[in-house]
């Protein structure tokens, strides 16, 4: 059983991998071919869904395109797969009964059948994936994180690639599914608090089943033609020795994972800086540490906060931990903790009934009602989120519910953060340049 030790960690991780990566990690954007034949304008259009990864998370997404297709009545199909552990690849294949299985992501890019790709891998490896997928003129889903913490020029490449391209693009930070978040961007920009100076938000749960809890295929595997070890730390991690863990485990390893920060945190981040329009901050502090789980592989932290300051004073104030769930909010989806927006003439937040945003006057203000309620029409629902893809794939368009732009906006606030973290400093940001200030 190849189980990884202490021993056997590679030193000096954080700031190798943060300052090491250029527009070369993944290579710049080439011409974009022909949009999958989404935008052909057949009448019988059938579009094919192609799966990165093979996962537990991957195999959530399998089914919600299969409830598009069975229940709402859309028109796509589970077309191919592929995953660098061949036993989990053809597990998954005979589950959803997908069409065919290829060996990397490379092949199941130039299937013509597949119009739309799901990317559901490891962090580290969004990017290249992703990147390959808009290049191939394939419509995008790709987990939240759209990249790893130490990947923000790779994140910069996505987005210029994104909106570059004709592709629709979803980031899978699944809240942004929710109408509750949409129905407060409506009322900020209607002017109901007046000015915005602040936002609060975070995420609390208890549990590291998301890290040590991995779930372990096969103690015995090793590398080889059933388990690609190179495809894994690919495209540019650090040529370790293998272990099950850190294949299986990876989440636990700040090489390939952010632990909260970017497992968790893009819930409820992802929403206010939707709801506030927020562009780049211009600088980030973040602080964190291992105050719960202990345990001897985990590198990541497991509580985290961070204070991010924005042109004309606005500020917003994120702490979070996976060693205790009080709230103090109210808990919706996958956000759980609710954020609360203020403003010079009223704050807003969720009630807690769960049904209602509430704007409450600020003192002083000459706003009236002093309280008054607004009704959610609707909540958080993932498949939803897909449907909102595939029909801007089927329409040629490409405003997506959590699109690239909204991702490169809220991913640089969490990778300056664990820059900060690492780095103990406050870490700014160069607009005009869109560089990150160490």
């Amino acid at each position: 059983m190849n189980h990884e030790t202490n021993s056997n960690k590679p030193l000096g991780i954080k700031r190798r991998l943060f300052l090491g990566h250029s527009a070369a990690t993944v290579g710049a954007m080439a011409a974009a071919p022909l949009l999958a034949r989404a935008q052909s304008g057949t009448a019988a259009k059938r579009l094919g869904v192609g799966f990165i990864g093979c996962g537990g998370r991957s195999a959530a997404h399998m089914q919600m395109v299969r409830q598009l297709r069975d229940e709402m009545g859309m028109p796509v199909e589970l077309t191919a797969c592929c995953d660098a552990y061949r036993p989990r690849m053809e597990h998954r294949k005979n589950q959803f009964g997908i069409k065919r299985a290829h060996p990397n992501h490379q092949v199941l890019l130039e299937d013509p059948e597949v119009d739309i790709v799901c990317v559901s891998t490891p962090d580290h490896q969004h990017a290249t994936q992703a990147l390959a997928a808009v290049k191939a003129g394939k419509h995008v889903y790709c987990e939240k994180p759209i990249t790893h913490w130490s990947q923000f020029a790779a994140t910069r490449d996505l987005a210029d690639a994104v909106a570059a391209s004709k592709v629709a693009f979803v980031c899978g930070t699944q809240a942004m599914s929710d109408p509750a978040w949409r129905k407060m961007k409506e009322l900020v920009k209607a002017g109901v608090i007046g000015k915005p100076i602040q936002a609060e938000a975070g995420f609390f749960r208890v549990g590291d089943w998301g890290e040590r809890g991995m779930g372990v295929d096969d103690p015995n595997a090793v590398p080889g033609p059933d388990l690609d070890w190179d495809a894994f730390l690919a495209p540019d991690r650090e040529k370790v020795e293998f272990s099950v863990d850190r294949y299986f485990r990876w989440r636990l390893f700040e090489e390939y994972a952010g632990g909260p920060v970017t497992d968790l945190y893009p819930h409820s981040l992802a929403p206010v800086v939707d709801i506030l329009d927020l562009g780049f901050p211009t600088k980030v502090a973040g602080m964190g540490s291992i105050s719960r789980y202990p345990f001897e592989l985990r590198s990541v932290p497991d509580t985290f906060h961070l204070l991010a300051e924005y042109p004309d004073g606005f500020t917003l104030s994120f702490i979070g931990t996976q060693g205790n769930d009080f709230q103090t909010t109210a808990k919706r989806g996958a956000v759980h903790r609710t954020p609360v927006i203020r403003g010079w003439d009223g704050t807003l937040y969720v009630d807690s009934d769960n049904r209602h945003i509430v704007c409450l006057a600020t003192g002083g203000s000459p706003r009236q009602p002093a309280i008054e309620r607004f009704p959610i029409e609707g909540s958080e629902n993932n498949t939803m989120l897909w449907k909102n893809l595939v029909e801007c794939a089927l329409e040629g368009r490409t405003d997506t519910w959590s699109d690239m732009d909204l991702a490169f906006r809220t991913q640089t606030v969490l990778q300056m953060a664990m820059q900060g973290h690492y780095s103990g400093k406050t870490i700014g940001f160069d607009a005009d340049g869109r560089e990150m200030i160490v």
